[in-house]
C-alpha cells in the first residue's frame, strides 16, 4: 500500500543519523515503521520539530512535566478532532493506540463518529466536548468552556494540554491529507481483539 500519493519518501538509509537512529528504534518496538516517519523526514528539520512536539505534548512524563491526562485521554482526543478534520491516517493510526491503551476495542470507532455516544465516563465527554470545540471553532471558547472542565476534574495546566494537542495535530491532520499519506495496514488490527492469556 502507497503511503503517499504526492510526495515520494526518502530512503531511509539517505536520512541524517539521528532520523535513521529514531525511526529504526520506532520500527524495533512497533514492528514497522509508521508511515508518518518516512512522510516527513523529506523535510529534517520540519521532521525534528514535528516529534520534538508531538514528544512534549505525548509523552510530558518523557520531559519531566506531569499531566492530568492519561496516555489514553490524549490518543482519544487525537482520534475524535482528527476524525472532525476527515483525517484518515490519525483516526486508524491513533485510533490503534486509544484501544490499546484503554483496552476497549470499541472506543476508537465511537469517539471518531460521535464522542457524545461513546461508551466513555462524563468526565472523558466533557474532554472530547472542549477538544471539539478547540478544533471546530476555537474563536468561541470562554469561561464557561474551563468551568465545565473543572467541574470534572481538569485544572487550567489540563485544559491547555488538550488545546495544544488537538491544535498540533490540526495541523498534523493537513499535512497528512494534502500528501495523501495512507494508514499502515498493521493499524487496522491493532487492540481490536483482546490478546490470550
Amino acid at each position: 500500500m502507497s503511503t503517499t500519493t504526492r510526495y515520494p519518501l526518502p530512503d531511509l538509509n539517505s536520512l541524517p543519523e539521528d532520523l535513521k537512529a529514531k525511526i529504526l528504534e520506532v520500527q524495533e518496538k512497533a514492528g514497522f515503521v509508521p508511515n508518518v516517519f518516512l512522510a516527513l523526514a523529506r523535510r529534517p528539520a520540519e521532521w525534528r520539530a514535528f516529534f520534538a512536539y508531538h514528544d512534549a505534548l505525548m509523552t510530558p512524563e518523557m520531559a519531566g512535566r506531569t499531566s492530568g491526562l492519561s496516555k489514553g485521554e490524549r490518543e482519544m482526543i487525537v482520534t475524535a478532532t482528527s476524525a472532525a478534520n476527515h483525517c484518515l491516517y490519525c483516526v486508524v493510526a491513533h485510533g490503534a493506540i486509544l484501544r490499546i491503551y484503554e483496552k476497549k476495542p470499541l472506543v476508537a470507532d465511537q469517539v471518531a463518529v460521535n464522542h457524545r455516544k461513546a461508551d466513555i465516563p462524563p468526565r472523558q465527554r466533557a474532554m472530547l466536548d472542549f477538544a471539539m470545540k478547540v478544533c471546530l471553532a476555537s474563536h468561541e471558547i470562554g469561561d464557561a468552556d474551563f468551568e465545565a472542565l473543572q467541574a470534572h476534574g481538569f485544572n487550567d495546566e489540563d485544559a491547555w494540554d488538550i488545546a495544544a494537542i488537538t491544535a498540533f495535530f490540526g495541523l498534523s491532520n493537513r499535512v497528512a491529507n494534502v500528501t495523501g499519506m495512507m494508514p499502515n495496514p498493521e493499524f487496522y488490527l491493532m487492540g481490536r481483539v483482546p490478546k490470550q492469556k
